[in-house]
């Protein structure tokens, strides 16, 4: 069986700032770039299938791309780049970090070219496909990276260098909605991805001519787990398909029912193929520790709320009329607290252990859940909550990062670190893929049906009516984030001890 050993700790080469900025700008090729998607969505829908044949409820007879394949391209990207991070983190080790790095920003460059020439009778699989070859290569730049700066840098230049690559993933992310919105309004949403090709295209000049970091093999060739990848493939793709287009098919249809099976069949059988396969992708043995468990739960779960910043920015556009500019800049706060306390949340682990700003963490993202959820409102209020609920956001994920880090890995064998680090930066992709998915799920099914009726009975909105459906679809899209947030505490009072470790933020 092949095994592997740790690349010797010393080399002649330290990482510098030219290596850095090139790192950096190909992290925020996915974060900031890619994650424009969910906010400027509207306007691609507009300006990729014409004007509305129906203004009143801006639908299309025929349009080239429809709602539902839109909500799909939203969440793909994060969905192909969990299903493929840990593979590409192990394929980075062997053939090499500066090559997998490379190539991952290649791929960025590929598939932000596809979305860019989206078009037309092309403009569907143009998309799709350029949103899961971006998320390909956000499964290549991640782990490669990471690896990067854990190597070529030592002591306080590796904290330096960990925090401008968290600074890059998190306030990546907290800046996407308004770097989005602003690029949209003011000049046309393809210009986002056309900027990240150029990002990407400085980031592999950076990078070159930087020595190859890999780990040295011995015994036997590297066994890549095809089975188990192509039934996780399979299964979570299945799985996609019956959360997005689940309403649209039919419930009770052969073909949701039948992906449905797919999806539930081929997650049971991946566990017993993974637990009997030599080098498994995903090492559930892993779980058996239940304070990793524990924190790769919540970590799922708190991802999966970045639902509730996709569907607010969609509904402050479609039903209250806001520019993507203007919507993108209520998230302000949520870039600004999520950069500027994210090094608190190391602090609080260090004083309180992991649990408890574990759980503050999540309790602030319930508030900012519940700040949101009073769609009835008039949109000038509800502005001023959302600028709040943002910020709060930002602050809950950024008590949040840190210790739950710290949690997943700091009780896990030396051995197992890396295996347990692919798993739960999985987990955090899975679930910003699956909780965008059905958040916007509910919100297309609930705002086209106005099956949501029920809301108004406790909600009387104020002002315009012809909006309701959509206000009344968010309350409900909202009720499921709340509801992931609640699961989260539970999953972290149950597993996660009580005590005092320390870990480097990370994403």
């Amino acid at each position: 069986m092949a095994s592997t050993t740790p690349a010797p700790a010393r080399t002649t080469y330290q990482g510098n700032d030219k290596l850095l900025l090139g790192i950096v700008l190909g992290v925020i090729t996915f974060w900031l770039f890619a994650g424009t998607m969910g906010t400027v969505a509207p306007n691609i829908l507009a300006d990729v299938n014409g004007p509305y044949s129906d203004p009143v409820a801006k639908t299309w007879n025929s349009p080239f791309v429809g709602v539902d394949a839109m909500n799909l391209a939203v969440s793909i990207t994060a969905l192909f780049s969990g299903m493929f991070i840990v593979v590409a983190g192990g394929l980075a080790d062997r053939v090499g970090r500066v090559r997998i790095s490379l190539i991952g920003n290649g791929l960025g460059i590929l598939g932000s070219l596809m979305i860019v020439l989206a078009t037309g009778p092309l403009a569907l699989p143009l998309m799709l496909g350029g949103r899961a070859v971006q998320g390909l290569s956000a499964a290549c730049i991640m782990p490669a990276t990471m690896a990067l700066v854990k190597t070529y840098w030592d002591g306080p230049g590796r904290q330096r260098a960990v925090s401008m690559w968290s600074i890059g993933s998190w306030g990546g992310s907290g800046l996407a909605a308004i770097f989005g919105g602003y690029v949209s309004t003011l000049v046309n949403w393809r210009w986002i991805f056309i900027a990240s090709i150029v990002i990407s295209v400085i980031s592999i000049l950076l990078l070159r001519g930087t020595p190859e970091s890999r780990v040295a093999q011995t015994g036997e060739a590297f066994r890549f787990d095809l089975p188990g990848v192509a039934v996780f493939m399979v299964s979570m793709l299945a799985l996609m398909i019956v959360l997005i287009f689940g309403a649209k098919i039919g419930w009770a249809s052969p073909i949701t029912l039948g992906l449905a099976v797919v999806a539930v069949v081929g997650l049971a059988f991946l566990v017993r193929i993974e637990r009997r396969a030599p080098k498994p992708f995903i090492d559930f043995a892993l779980f058996s520790n239940r304070t990793f468990t524990g924190a790769t739960i919540s970590n799922f779960l708190l991802n999966g709320t970045i639902g509730l910043l996709i569907v607010t920015q969609q509904l402050l556009q479609l039903a209250g009329g806001m520019k993507a500019s203007d919507a993108g800049l209520l998230t302000l706060g949520y870039a600004v607290t999520i950069i500027a306390f994210i090094r608190l949340g190391e602090k609080l682990l260090q004083r309180f252990g992991p649990r408890q700003p574990m759980i503050w963490g999540s309790l602030i993202v319930m508030l900012a859940v519940l700040l949101l959820m009073p769609t009835n409102l008039l949109l000038g209020t509800y502005s001023w909550l959302a600028v709040a609920a943002y910020a709060l956001f930002g602050l809950g994920l950024a008590f949040y990062a840190t210790p739950s880090t710290d949690a997943a890995l700091a009780n896990l064998p030396a051995n197992q670190a890396g295996a347990g680090a692919g798993i739960y930066k999985m987990a955090s992709s899975l679930g910003s893929a699956i909780g965008a998915a059905i958040s916007l799920a509910l919100f297309t099914a609930f705002g086209t049906g106005g099956a949501a009726q029920f809301v108004g009975d406790v909600l009387i909105n104020q002002g315009r009516t012809d909006n309701t459906a959509l206000r009344q679809a968010a309350v409900v899209a909202l009720a499921f984030n709340l509801l992931m947030v609640i699961v989260a505490i539970v999953s972290i009072m149950v597993t996660v001890p009580k005590g005092r470790e320390q870990a480097e933020p990370a994403k």
